[in-house]
């Protein structure tokens, strides 16, 4: 196995570590009542997902 000839140096680590970034929640609009809801997901405040009621999505409220 191929080992490293050099330690990487700390502006190198922290450069590469600079992409991790963290990327906003997406949110979308609910065609049911106009909540704002993650996609593909039943929405927290009505329960609706593609036009069925999920009873459990009342539970589960959605933090900002």
């Amino acid at each position: 196995m191929a080992v490293p000839k050099r330690k990487t140096s700390r502006a190198n680590t922290r450069s590469r570590r600079a992409q991790w970034k963290a990327s906003p929640v997406a949110l979308t609009k609910c065609p049911n009542c106009g909540a704002a809801c993650r996609p593909h997901m039943a929405c927290p405040t009505c329960g609706t997902y593609k036009g069925r009621y999920y009873e459990a999505a009342e539970r589960s409220e959605y933090q900002d």
